[in-house]
């Protein structure tokens, strides 16, 4: 202990100057009362007392110095014995070191995600003043355009408001087209966040002077650099967004992804200038919501006090506009995660995720214990040895310590390494081709300080388990023996409860990966209400290349004709936003007699969809009653509506038939029930039923067209027509085409992601359990290999032979895989939030749990199993 006692000296240099000051003047003292004993004059006594011990400053120096040189002498030799023991044992160390690099791996890549995503996830200017205000409902971030500007103009405790919204537009620059996502963004939206340009200026609230008064482009780094080759000339360039010329004015900085952490946009546009983008004016319709609005607070304010001033806002809005405002309440959210949208799951799913990766970083430990408790033991007449010729057990300890920490920290380097490989290539992953969604993820002091953490907390805890052993050593016994304890080999000891555990771990973590697994593959196949298989999806917005209203109808109208005619294609209709497309809009549905269309007078709400004649047919949507859209339900005629079987419950009742009867939407509009279809997932895969309307094509002038085709030739071959149809019919027209099936990559994100993340778990738990049970079956096969010789010798049967040998790893096994598949099915409910139908009662998931603790035993067991059956008792007996 006394090199501890040295380290931490290190630590506490003023307490120890004292300590030095008051030993040196003991010492003088001492020498000036021997020398008056000698009869010297007390100012005699006391200068030859000085003199003897020399200059107090240099002798305080020396006494540190001598000081440090011990505690770096003793941590040197500590060093050396201990890498002259570990290169002695090269099996051990390697093993050891993998074992914690695989722990220590997923816990910083996990840890790693989560700082990214939720512990700091903006690096702006006081990030940590800025908040979103959200409305009173969970997860709900919508404002109107006039909502914001009243809550920018009343507040008193908000130091700057500003708003913006995300979508995408077609870019032509160079004479090609293409879509690109962008914010519109308030003109004080930079001001606010205080960002600074790389190239050029950003707008400001000064350039505004009314709407259309801003066609100014700032550019990402990204859109820069793929699409203008980082040319710095770039600053003046004129591109066209939907067939309208915008300046380009700047270039914000690599690192600004704009508010949101997903999100990341091609450019910004002013607000102002969004009629021309979208091609309708919002900024005036305090009933349209589609606006996320995010303010700094002022120094000196809390939270509840600009909540407060907030809600006294909305009380006067709702007074004032009682039709669009009435209920309105306002809460501040942490931005970055479009609030608590996506905050919630994002917390719940990281949490469970750095709850599993710790669970693997236990199993680790687990397996590291047991490899130190095997090699304690097997250094039993070592540390006998040491022992009787005058070492303490804290020295033994503490060289046995400093091996667990080198052992340690070359797996955490390791470790360390992969995870900040893994964190880059998270960061250039675009996980949904179609969306900007990605999220920087790169490793920083934190990274690196949790894993240091990590590392030596796993190698001091598993170093720690010999001490009781070393601490009761009998080094008399242990001498005669070559064992530290006479009941190392007795029926259950520690290192099989270790190994009991992590095989827990194991099994639990492999029936979790089994479960999303099926899960998964259920959700590929589930009643969606439509069929994904076998359908190609064009996505565009005709109004990008200046198709509107009638035109963009006999656009529409033409691309259904022209693929209806391409070879193999059997059915092909239109949809405004595709079911289960991450996007769409919803309404709220009133009875025909109804005249107060407020939220809360609302029978249901429903999914409100645009639809061609014909689409019934290409998504094989099943028309249940009544009739399909056409051509002739046109603008001049009566408002017709399809809608799902769950709306005519709601609506009509399940008794009569809905045909020929109306219902109202949020507005008032009326419809005509003329057909029933099947329900279907909308939003979600795990939604509750769901309300749904179509209406048709030709009552709506939304410029969103998302072609669907089904065929039955290859989606290559379909894709090529569909690609020279389109360029064919007009060259300025961006547009996407994919299967359905990756036309569902966005909502099946969740329970992939889920389903990954399990099932790497799961196989580092499998990795690690196998190396657990071979340690332990290989350790009590070598401790008892004279044993079972002389079984053999006296005619005992092979069987006999492997159960005496592997008895007790194969119960720790057993026993441990029933726990984990018990634990494994009780976390399937966990999972059923993220994987569509995740159940443990599949019968595939159990005999698939069991039939791979099973795999994992005979894997592990297989070579110590060779090795107990095939001893030789005479060469063991010539041995001896």
């Amino acid at each position: 202990m006394a090199l501890f006692r040295r380290i931490a000296n290190l630590f506490r240099r003023s307490r120890l100057d004292r300590d030095i000051d008051a030993e040196l003047q003991a010492h003088i003292a001492l020498a000036t009362e021997a020398n008056l004993c000698k009869g010297l004059p007390h100012s005699v006594a006391r200068r030859q007392a000085i003199l003897r011990f020399g200059n107090p400053t240099s002798t305080h120096e020396r006494v540190i110095a001598a000081d440090a040189s011990l505690i770096l002498e003793n941590l040197a030799r500590d060093l050396r014995y201990a890498f002259r023991q570990l290169r002695h044992s090269p099996g051990f160390a390697l093993t050891a070191i993998l074992t914690l690099a695989l722990g220590i791996g997923a816990n910083v890549v996990v840890f790693g995600v989560l700082n990214a995503i939720l512990l700091h996830p903006l690096s702006l200017p006081n990030s940590d003043r800025l908040l979103q205000i959200a409305q009173k409902e969970q997860g709900n971030l919508n404002h109107s355009y006039p909502d914001f500007l009243d809550i920018r103009a009343r507040n008193t405790t908000l130091s700057d408001v500003a708003a913006y919204r995300m979508g995408y537009v077609g870019l032509s620059s160079g004479g090609s087209a293409t879509s690109t996502w962008i914010y519109e963004a308030s003109s004080n939206y930079f001001d606010m966040l205080g960002v600074q340009p790389t190239l050029g200026r950003f707008f400001h609230a000064s350039d505004e002077h009314g709407p259309g008064s801003m066609p100014y482009v700032v550019l990402s780094d990204s859109c820069w650099r793929v699409h203008f080759n980082a040319d710095p000339r770039v600053i003046g360039k004129t591109v066209d967004l939907n067939n309208h010329p915008f300046t380009v004015i700047g270039v914000a900085p690599s690192t600004f992804k704009g508010v949101e952490l997903f999100f990341w946009p091609d450019f910004w546009i002013p607000m102002v200038n969004e009629e021309q983008i979208e091609g309708f004016n919002f900024l005036t319709r305090r009933s349209n919501q589609g606006l996320f609005v995010v303010s700094s607070l002022k120094p000196g304010i809390t939270v509840a006090q600009a909540t407060t001033n907030l809600n006294a806002i909305a009380s006067q809005l709702a007074r004032q506009y009682p039709q669009t405002d009435d209920g309105m309440g306002l809460r501040l959210v942490q931005p970055g995660l479009m609030g608590d949208f996506l905050r919630g799951p994002a917390r719940a799913f990281l949490t469970a995720l750095m709850a599993l990766s710790v669970l693997v970083l236990a199993a680790a430990c687990a397996n590291l214990a047991g490899i130190f408790a095997a090699r304690s033991a097997d250094r039993a007449r070592e540390l006998a040895i040491r022992l009787s010729i005058g070492s303490t057990r804290g020295r033994l300890l503490r060289q046995i310590l400093t091996e667990a920490v080198l052992i340690s920290l070359a797996g955490g380097t390791v470790g360390t390494f992969i995870a900040v490989a893994l964190l880059g290539t998270l960061s250039r992953w675009h996980p949904i081709p179609e969306l900007p969604l990605r999220v920087a993820v790169a490793s920083d002091t934190r990274t690196y300080a949790i894993a240091m953490l990590f590392s030596l907390l796993s190698g001091i805890l598993p170093g720690l388990l010999p001490a009781r052993q070393i601490w009761r050593t009998n080094a008399m016994q242990a001498m005669k023996s070559g064992s530290i304890t006479s009941t190392l080999l007795r029926r259950f000891n520690l290192r099989d409860l270790l190994l009991g555990v992590q095989i827990t771990l194991c099994a639990l973590l492999v029936t979790a990966s089994l479960v999303s697994l099926r899960g998964m593959e259920r959700s590929l196949h589930a009643p969606f209400g439509f069929q994904p298989q076998g359908a190609i999806l064009a996505t565009m917005d005709v109004g990008m290349a200046g198709y509107s209203g009638e035109s963009a109808l006999t656009l529409q109208r033409r691309l259904i004709e022209e693929a209806s005619r391409i070879s193999g294609v059997t059915a092909v209709g239109t949809v405004d936003d595709r079911p289960l497309g991450g996007s769409g809009n919803g309404t709220g549905v009133f009875a025909d007699n109804a005249t107060d269309f407020r939220p809360t007078n609302e029978i249901s709400s429903a999914k409100f969809f645009a639809v061609s004649p014909g689409y019934f047919g290409a998504a094989q949507t099943r028309l249940l009653a009544g009739r399909d859209v056409s051509w002739n339900d046109g603008p001049k005629t009566l408002q017709v509506a399809v809608i799902n079987l769950t709306l005519a419950h709601r609506v009509f009742g399940v008794v009569q038939s809905p045909i020929g009867k109306h219902l109202r939407t949020s507005g008032g509009t009326r419809y005509e029930v003329v057909g029933v279809v099947e329900d279907g997932k909308y939003e979600t895969l795990t939604e509750d039923s769901t309300g749904a309307i179509f209406y048709p094509l030709g009552q709506d002038d939304n410029t969103d067209t998302t072609l669907v085709v089904r065929s039955n030739r290859p989606p290559a071959e379909i894709n090529a027509a569909l690609n020279r149809l389109i360029s064919g019919i007009d060259s300025r027209l961006p547009f996407d085409l994919r299967t359905w099936e990756d036309g569902l990559a966005l909502v099946l994100f969740p329970a992939r992601a889920a389903t990954a993340a399990l099932t790497v778990m799961g196989l580092l738990a499998a990795i690690l359990a196998i190396t657990g049970v071979f340690g332990m079956s290989a350790y009590t096969v070598s401790k008892r290999l004279r044993e079972l010789g002389i079984r053999v010798a006296l005619g005992a049967h092979r069987t006999q032979v492997a159960r005496a040998a592997l008895g007790r790893p194969l119960i720790v096994l057993t026993s441990g895989s029933v726990a984990g598949l018990v634990l494994g099915v009780l976390a399937s409910r966990v999972l059923a939030f993220l994987v569509y139908q995740a159940t443990s009662r599949d019968p595939l998931v159990l005999l698939g749990a069991l039939a791979s603790m099973t795999l994992i035993g005979l894997i592990a067991t297989w070579i110590p199993a060779r090795r107990a059956l095939g001893v030789n008792p005479a060469q063991l007996l010539r041995e001896e």
